[in-house]
């Protein structure tokens, strides 16, 4: 199957499917399976993006050593936020790749 483009429509009706209980049991069940790997895939690309270099730390220090406590609780939620929308984007990507690549097996 070749690659292609997918329209706003089309992943809208694909999200609304794909939001059936059973349908996310079931990719729980997979995911579960597939942990580990995927956690190294997920390592990887991040580590190789440079999302958690030499910047990164420097930021851990910075927050870590912020006097006012509010501040450095403030400085910790904000992080995690965004490692979280950087993680569940970097996952989003390889899952697009491991259904594309389940795709193409398909066809063999």
């Amino acid at each position: 199957m070749p690659d292609r483009e997918y329209t706003a429509a089309e992943v809208d009706a694909a999200v609304q499917a794909i939001s059936d209980p059973e349908r996310i049991r079931h990719a729980q069940d997979v995911t579960a399976h597939l942990a580990p790997q995927l956690q190294r895939i997920l390592n990887e690309a991040l580590a190789e993006g440079g999302y958690f270099g030499n910047a990164h730390e420097s930021e851990v220090r910075r927050i870590a050593g912020e006097p006012d406590e509010r501040e450095r609780a403030r400085g910790i939620r904000l992080m995690v936020a965004e490692e979280t929308r950087l993680g569940m984007l970097v996952g989003v990507a390889i899952g697009f790749e491991l259904a594309h690549e389940l795709q193409r097996r398909q066809g063999e």
